[in-house]
């Protein structure tokens, strides 16, 4: 009997669990920012982590909301799980919220979460560093990471943030030497105007309309841009930063993390640099054991959010190369081995009929290009920037050409990534260097790679011209990692590969008024055929359904395909 009533006693003592709620404020301008507070399931006063959503996204709401592989994302769940509360809130524009979207302002969009801290400040569940000063971590991807970055450098009661998949500049990420991604442009233009109901700043739209005709922007455009997001602003972070970025992501490479990294490392910042294979586009070479960015992420924001300085957040640089195995450096840039050099030559033709390869989200091998193939003498990771550099002349209208690197045992370009390089076509020899974008491979002994310079890809966009190109010189030379350098991982998930299929094939539909649906999506049919895409699923099988009119009458097939042998 006395054992009973004790543990009544305690039921009773233990505080009741905090509900979550949602709640709008007002933001410095007038607009209206709607916001859910997830409270720690402990019921007892917690640090508090803000988590905003991607481009054209809204507010998570879900308590218990998983995280995301694909694109890095850790989930509402993972968090409060770690103890901390949780607030997710709309983006002017987006969701429920009022306002004009303008892409990550730090005056607008990093000022709103100004105000989300005010409120913050203010509720129970909050554990507070003085008053009004909320204990306070942000994380959250792409759209997301970019407010992080502008709000953290501003407002100084942020301690620590976690950016994934986010960016340093719209101009080195969306317009990379002076032409515009055409490919990402589209899509972003295409999701934002509808989740937005329309309400986006006419830069946007301007850009988009005379990057796809152009390939150029107005100086007025470019301004507009130059001023969205971190840029300079990450000069002003002081407070601990983890960056997450996506070897396979084509819309913020590599490159936008490094930049930032260097930045924080320079002015002695506590950071670390992590990359993992997903973000903006498709991991086509396996995304390695579930739950190792989550990890990671929940234990940085533990130690310098939650102030827990028993957690180890693991070397300052890991990254998953394209054979799905962590590996990591004490810091980046690594301690470089001899580089896998290549030299050649070759002359391409520039025509806008072309075709361009790939992807709007990912380069593929291009038709017509100028190849020099490349040997690794040794097993090397290559890891970092290769470096190419070429000596030309050429005459025409083309502003620049495309480099790519394939992987020819599998098949696929390296990262998915294509580079434009600018070239002068007035019939004078010019000699051009440039860094390619990032990657992270490991090749063994003897893999074979090819450079590839072609003239479009629709990452970017066709040829801009007709145009005649001769390389006298080309010379490639890809960064290695030294062999004392390479490390093993963070050590606490074991390193196993995760099979990703790279099958992408057409099937021929017979019959009237066809309907082709994959996995439950349906695609398009074109002229009694339909394309079944299944790059970048994992092992196992997926169902495609086709359905039309034969003799009139209405005939069901369904198909399994494999994903991954």
């Amino acid at each position: 009997m006395r054992s009973l009533v004790l543990a009544a006693a305690l039921v009773l003592a233990a505080p009741a669990a905090a509900q979550a709620r949602d709640a709008t404020i007002t933001s410095f301008d007038g607009t209206q920012i709607v916001l859910s507070f997830h409270p720690s399931p402990q019921g007892a006063k917690a640090p508090t982590i803000l988590e905003g959503h991607g481009w054209g996204g809204s507010r998570e709401t879900n308590p218990e909301a998983t995280s995301d592989e694909v694109t890095g994302n850790v989930g509402v769940g993972a968090l409060r799980k770690a103890g901390f509360n949780v607030l997710t809130w709309d983006s002017r524009g987006f969701g429920n919220s009022g306002g004009t979207v303008t892409v990550d302002s730090p005056d607008a969009e990093g000022r709103d979460v100004t105000a989300l801290l005010d409120w913050l400040a203010r509720q129970p569940e909050a554990q507070l560093d003085s008053a009004g000063d909320p204990r306070v971590g942000m994380t959250g991807v792409s759209y997301a990471g970019g407010i992080e970055l502008v709000t953290a450098a501003r407002d100084k009661r942020i301690d620590a943030i976690a950016p994934i998949i986010a960016w340093h500049s719209l101009l080195t990420s969306l317009y990379k030497e002076e032409t515009v991604k055409g490919g990402w442009a589209s899509a972003l233009t295409t999701l934002g105007i509808p989740t937005s109901k329309g309400r986006l700043d006419p830069h946007i739209t301007s850009a988009f309309t005379s990057g796809a005709a152009t390939g150029t922007l107005s100086a007025e455009d470019r301004a507009w841009f130059d001023s969205r997001g971190p840029g300079d602003l990450v000069k002003q972070l002081t407070i601990p930063t983890f960056l997450v970025e996506g070897t396979a992501d084509t819309l913020f490479t590599l490159k936008e993390a490094i930049t930032n990294y260097s930045i924080l490392k320079a002015n002695g910042v506590p950071a670390k640099l992590l990359w993992f294979c997903g973000g903006h586009g498709v991991c086509l070479t396996g995304s390695g054991p579930k739950g190792h960015v989550e990890q990671a992420v929940v234990a940085w924001l533990k130690r310098y959010v939650a102030g827990d300085a028993t957690i180890d957040t693991g070397p300052k640089f890991e990254w998953l190369a394209d054979d799905a195995q962590w590996r990591s450096a004490a810091d980046y840039p690594v301690s470089p081995g001899a580089p896998v050099t290549a030299t050649g030559s070759g002359t391409l033709a520039l025509n806008p009929a072309d075709a361009a390869s790939g992807t709007i989200a990912s380069a593929g091998r291009a038709v017509n290009a100028v190849n020099v193939p490349i040997t690794a003498p040794a097993a090397a990771q290559i890891v970092g920037e290769p470096q190419l550099e070429l000596t030309y002349s050429g005459t025409g209208a083309g502003t620049h050409v495309f480099a790519q690197l394939v992987d020819e045992r599998r098949g696929v370009v390296v990262g998915n990534q294509a580079t434009p390089i600018p070239v002068t076509l007035d019939g004078q020899p010019h000699t051009i260097a440039r860094p390619l974008e990032a990657i992270a491979a490991s090749a063994a002994k003897g893999a074979k790679y090819t450079l590839q310079l072609t003239g479009g890809t629709l990452l970017y966009g066709p040829a801009r011209g007709a145009a005649a190109i001769t390389f006298t010189k080309i010379a490639v030379a890809l960064p290695t990692v030294g062999a004392n350098a390479v490390q093993g991982g963070a050590g606490v998930l074991p390193l196993t590969r995760e099979c990703l299929s790279r099958r992408r094939f057409s099937i021929r539909v017979r019959g009237a008024h066809a309907k082709v649906t994959v996995a439950g999506k349906r695609v398009r049919v074109k002229h009694g055929r339909a394309t079944v895409d299944l790059r970048g699923k994992p092992k196992g099988s997926v169902k495609v359904t086709v359905t039309a009119k034969r003799k009139g009458r209405t005939v069901r097939e369904t198909r399994v395909y494999r994903t991954c042998a």
